[in-house]
């Protein structure tokens, strides 16, 4: 008498279809994926202070939520631990954490008083960062790539966007009162940081600086220190000239770029020169 369902071999074709079992996976493939949901929990949990009117702890819980997204590639490669699924963890986390968390916590803050200008903003930001990140796994999947994408981003890099839509939280938290004005000037704010995420304006990333100058190492760790310290004793103050210094220097970095490499990129499936962009035996 045939049996209703069909069996399975233990290690056929429809057991391995289903992946690893739990306890066949390494410890050091778990550690990165346990930091990226420790990331998505950071992130969520700043969405819910700032509904809870705990505005500085929701921003601070939206920067460790961006720190913890940070390092967790990092921690991946340093421990041999890259893989799909983490990728696709990462993926995941980070339009919530650089997407959906600063622009709900932002929205709790001042852009309510905008009503619904506000939540325009808000959503036009999402989905802008929702896009930057997805350009961003197609370009880096590419077999081809130019000399210059080492350097440079194309357009605001997805945690750079994050600190930078916080702004008008930052001077909030400084006793700038978020009236209805502050909402529609921040709602302006986010719609333009949205446009410099998904825009294809050459940001210098500093990847490719792997070696630092002996006469600038001291000067540059006493730097840190100093910035550290004063995050750490004025964190909003520091906050604040962070992001308009990261703002001011994006002109100055797509100057850089113009002049080392020619032209701005041209077409977001094409940001390369030509030259550099094709392979050895087409050039």
């Amino acid at each position: 008498m045939e049996t209703p369902f069909p069996s399975f071999e233990p290690n056929g074709p429809n057991e391995e279809a289903r992946g690893p079992r739990l306890r066949e996976i390494p410890l050091r493939l778990i550690v990165p994926n346990v930091i990226t949901v420790l990331a998505i929990c950071a992130g969520l949990s700043g969405i819910r202070l700032a509904f809870e009117n705990r505005f500085e702890l929701a921003v601070a819980m939206v920067l460790v939520a961006a720190f913890l997204d940070g390092i967790d590639g990092r921690v991946a490669r340093l421990m041999k631990a890259t893989s799909k699924f983490g990728a696709q963890m990462d993926s995941l986390a980070d339009i919530v954490n650089f997407g959906v968390a600063p622009a709900l916590v932002l929205y709790a803050f001042v852009l309510d008083q905008a009503r619904s200008l506000g939540w325009i903003a808000a959503l036009i930001y999402v989905i802008a960062a929702g896009l930057r990140l997805a350009r961003f796994n197609v370009m880096a999947e590419r077999e081809v790539k130019a000399s210059w994408q080492s350097e440079y981003f194309v357009g605001v890099p997805a945690p750079a966007g994050a600190m930078l839509v916080l702004l008008p939280m930052y001077l909030g938290l400084l006793g700038l009162a978020p009236d209805r004005v502050v909402a529609l000037v921040s709602s302006g704010y986010t719609v333009l940081i949205a446009f410099l995420l998904v825009s294809r304006l050459p940001v210098w990333s500093g990847k490719s600086e792997n070696r630092v100058r002996r006469d600038l190492v001291l000067p540059i760790i006493l730097f840190v220190v100093l910035y550290v310290a004063t995050l750490m004793s004025f964190t909003w103050e520091t906050m604040a000239i962070t992001a308009v210094g990261y703002l001011i220097s994006l002109p100055f970095g797509a100057r850089k770029w113009q002049k080392k490499y020619g032209d701005w990129p041209l077409h977001p499936d094409h940001p390369v020169p030509v030259e550099d962009g094709l392979p050895e035996d087409k050039k």
